[in-house]
């Protein structure tokens, strides 16, 4: 029985460990299964062992974001400058837009001018009474006289003093020959008629380019009576609906920049108006003086140059150059070269009288141009758009120069209500209620 008993009891104990070698094997298993622990690697070569970690200070730094490393005044530049791409891109097509309708644009720069001209008449008749439709008619039919009488009189001043200037141009070319033989450079007789000899064979070698030029002429004489034409409708309809047609503008402009575009509009056609009035005047008054010096010192057409004088004074600065010395060559050919000296000194008397007393009396502070911003603004129109471009650049840089400022001014007061107030208001025949025009 001792026997029995001992055996019973070592088959239990190995059933025991047989249970608990089972255990542990399915725990193994489902640890296996799960992950936690690493399948067995089969028998093969011994690992290699794994390299030793890197020490955090000796790993590579991570790279910063590109934008963070780029300097401030680099990325405003760069912000700046596609900017500024991206607007002289669309000042180019506005230019070529511009050059393909040249005419068009022209003619309506014109109409403007002469309707900042003629429109305080327009005021004044219609406060005497007059119907809006008759004072308008009155006004644009005597303008138009009056402006087809001035350039029918130089026409017929021309005509009628065209074979006296002949003569005297042939007897001032004797003159400055005989001049030239006896002054102390020693022209020879020869040098001057091979010089006269060379002009003959160039105007006689270059008949064909002559013709072109006049057939030319003839198209220009064409675009020049269409743009009178273009220019005489549309100062009809700027004096007789100026007002519906500047609401019609602020109609385009987006709703939040209406309000200050509405205030600038008004300043800006009382400053050009203040431009043509006091150019006008300016004009008329060097016309008359220049024009009584010629006619005292006896020079051939002394009243078509002063109309010339005039005209050209519309072009600042080198206007007033190019009809001076029109008239200073006209004295020199036909009455000789004292003469020349006595006209060159009344002209330039008289501009030095204009741009130091007469321009900032009569203009004021109306029209605030810097003379460097006349200067390139001159140059400008006169390389994209001729003689009527250089007629139109400062009066278009002077509107827009108080257009600009008003609405700076503008802004400024919008986001500091507490501040002056901006401006003057218009006053006069020019002022018009907000949303009005300003014709």
């Amino acid at each position: 029985m001792a026997k029995r008993a001992g055996w019973i009891g070592r088959l239990g104990s190995r059933l025991n460990r047989m249970e608990a070698a089972l255990d542990e094997r399915r725990a193994e298993v489902e640890a296996e299964a799960r992950g936690d622990l690493p399948r067995p690697v089969p028998p093969g070569p011994a690992p290699v062992p794994a390299p030793a970690p890197v020490p955090a200070a000796a790993a590579l730094p991570e790279r910063p974001d590109p934008v963070t490393v780029v300097p401030w005044g680099m990325r405003v530049a760069a912000e700046v400058s596609w900017r500024l791409l991206l607007l002289a891109g669309m000042l180019w097509v506005l230019m070529k837009v511009i050059s393909e309708v040249r005419l068009v644009v022209l003619a309506f720069a014109a109409a403007m001018l002469v309707t900042a001209l003629l429109q305080p008449f327009v005021v004044r008749l219609r406060r005497l009474g007059m119907p809006r439709g008759l004072a308008t008619a009155v006004t644009a039919i005597l303008g138009f006289v009056v402006i087809g009488l001035v350039g029918w009189f130089v026409v017929w001043q021309v005509m009628e003093n065209l074979d006296d200037l002949s003569n005297r141009v042939r007897e001032g070319i004797n003159e400055l020959k005989t001049w030239a033989l006896d002054s102390p450079f020693h022209v020879t007789e020869k040098q001057i008629n091979d010089i006269a000899k060379n002009l003959s064979e160039t105007i006689g070698t270059n008949t064909e380019q002559i013709t072109s030029a006049g057939l030319q002429g003839v198209t220009v004489l064409v675009e020049v009576l269409t743009g009178m034409l273009l220019a005489m409708f549309s100062t009809l309809f700027l004096l007789y609906d100026g007002k519906k047609i500047w609401t019609w503008v602020l109609g385009l402009v987006p709703a939040a920049a209406r309000p200050g575009v509405s205030g600038a509009g008004p300043r800006a056609w009382r400053t050009l108006t203040a431009y043509v009035r006091g150019t006008v005047l300016v004009a008329l008054i060097d016309a008359v003086f220049i024009g009584l010096g010629l006619y005292f010192l006896d020079v051939t057409m002394a009243v078509p140059l002063a109309v010339f004088i005039f005209l050209f004074a519309f072009i600042p600065l080198v206007g007033a150059v190019i009809s001076g010395a029109l008239a200073v060559v006209v004295a020199l050919v036909t009455q000789g070269v004292w003469t020349a000296l006595m006209v060159l000194l009344v002209v330039l008397a008289v501009q030095q009288i204009e741009g130091h007393v007469l321009q900032p009396f009569i203009l004021g502070r109306a029209v605030r141009v810097h003379p460097l911003a006349v200067v390139l603004s001159v140059a400008a129109g006169g390389m994209i758009a001729g003689i009527g471009g250089a007629v139109v650049a400062v009066p278009l840089v002077a509107v827009t120069n108080t257009a600009v400022g008003y609405l700076r001014a503008y802004s400024r007061e919008q986001l500091h209500p507490t501040a002056t107030p901006v401006g003057p208001a218009p006053h006069g025949s020019t002022a018009v209620g907000r949303g009005e025009g300003p014709a």
